[in-house]
């Protein structure tokens, strides 16, 4: 029987609704937390004592835990209103689909509340945003995501995820390099204009994104696995995954919840190191935290392709061996932004072998008829990775004297864990 031909077009068109969402998380963590620590008189005596340029970012002088733990505040509802969403979705039939009526709700509602943060005047008005915003997202997230599962079988979801990924790294580079570009510009000029426009202009672009998924990803009238007839709860997904004597399901959720810790304490805190501890100016912290973007973008299609070849945790566990060691050798030797270029286009590369073959992990140790409410558990925890991450790298940055340096200590910590939790998961059949 002569194979099928992987629909590359179908996988590039879908791609566009991760591009959409990709595009947002970047500015949110790049600029937000600067907009709540800049001020911070301890910032301020680091860099003068080392010689570096004072920051000009208006801001609110919080301390780094604080202003972390604000950072989390909207994972908190994507824990749960993520998963929901998910496992709603499974059941939403119109002449649209079964997905697409999430993101005509959650998108506006996101998008909006995004454009304001920047024009936030308090602490508790930019908490109201991005709380908003979070809830947006959350709402479409899942459902956009699940189209993974939806639309490709088994074998093909490593490659498909692959190029799902490239399109969002696409958009974090939209979003990294076109928010620095833009803030760099307007910061001597106009600096609220400086801070509206990346904001403006990603709503703009996930706005378009999104729109072209909408207009020409066509949804399946079936589910892959068959129709589930048993009422939903996303809690039944879990005790599920308790009840199997194989435990291969809750120990790739554990390691996603270890290595999203590691990651997201270190991706929120990037630019408070890049500004704070290296002395550079906002809008190059951006562009420099778009080297991983870059090197994800380049590695994704061959780390879905090494996951097809290999097996998906061999590839994951590749990766975390690479992330390990970088997440060390960037505490003792990131002194300069040589180095910290080098470190940050390595950790890209290593970073697409995880993130490109988790999502297909977890359907690989899930349900094909529930591919939404699993997305859902994937959401969650990774989600709650990114409340425990930032705060407790933030409170550790607090009880060292506010030196950003210790979060790659953190992330050795917890890429560490990922990597030994991830020996627990069984090798399933392998992707032809």
């Amino acid at each position: 029987m002569e194979k099928k031909r992987f629909p590359w077009g179908k996988t590039f068109l879908l791609g566009f609704g991760f591009l959409g969402i990709s595009i947002i998380w970047p500015i949110f963590n790049q600029y937000i937390p600067l907009f709540l620590q800049a001020g911070n008189p301890e910032f301020e005596r680091q860099l003068l004592e080392e010689g570096r340029e004072l920051p000009t970012i208006v801001g609110f002088g919080l301390a780094p835990s604080l202003a972390m733990f604000i950072m989390t505040w909207d994972n908190l509802i994507n824990m749960f209103v993520a998963p929901w969403a998910g496992n709603a979705s499974d059941r939403t039939w119109n002449r649209l689909g079964r997905r697409k009526m999430w993101i005509l709700i959650g998108a506006p509602i996101a998008l909006i509340a995004f454009v304001c943060i920047p024009l936030a005047p308090t602490v508790i008005a930019i908490l109201t945003f991005i709380l908003i915003t979070n809830f947006g997202m959350a709402l479409f997230r899942s459902p956009t995501v699940a189209w993974l599962g939806d639309l490709f079988e088994r074998d093909d979801r490593s490659k498909a995820n692959g190029v799902i990924n490239l399109m969002g790294g696409v958009g974090g580079l939209l979003a990294y390099f076109g928010s620095g570009m833009l803030f760099n510009a307007l910061e001597g000029s106009s600096p609220q204009l400086a801070r509206l426009m990346p904001f403006l202009a990603g709503a703009i672009a996930a706005a378009i994104a999104l729109t072209t998924a909408l207009l020409f990803v066509k949804e399946p009238r079936t589910l892959p696995g068959g129709e589930d007839t048993e009422k939903p709860h996303v809690l039944k997904n879990v005790a599920e995954l308790f009840a199997n004597p194989d435990k291969s399901g809750l120990f790739v959720l554990v390691s996603i919840l270890f290595w999203f810790m590691a990651f997201n304490a270190l991706e929120t805190g990037l630019s408070s190191f890049a500004v704070f501890s290296l002395g550079m100016r906002p809008g190059t912290a951006s562009i420099y935290a778009g080297l991983v973007t870059i090197s994800f973008i380049i590695f994704s299609l061959p780390a879905g392709f090494l996951g097809t070849r290999f097996g998906r945790g061999p590839t994951i566990r590749a990766g975390l061996i690479g992330l390990v060691a970088l997440t060390l050798f960037g505490f003792f030797f990131i002194k300069g932004t040589l180095v910290f270029a080098v470190v940050l286009v390595l950790a890209g590369a290593f970073w697409a072998m995880v993130n490109v073959n988790s999502l297909p992990l977890v359907y690989d140790h899930g349900d094909e008829r529930r591919i939404g409410a699993f997305t859902g558990l994937y959401y969650f925890s990774s989600q709650l990775a990114a409340v425990l991450g930032p705060t407790l790298g933030g409170l550790l940055v607090d009880a060292l004297g506010s030196e950003y340096r210790w979060l790659w200590i953190f992330s050795f910590a917890f890429m560490s864990l990922a990597f030994l939790s991830m020996l627990g998961v069984r090798r399933v059949k392998k992707a032809a």
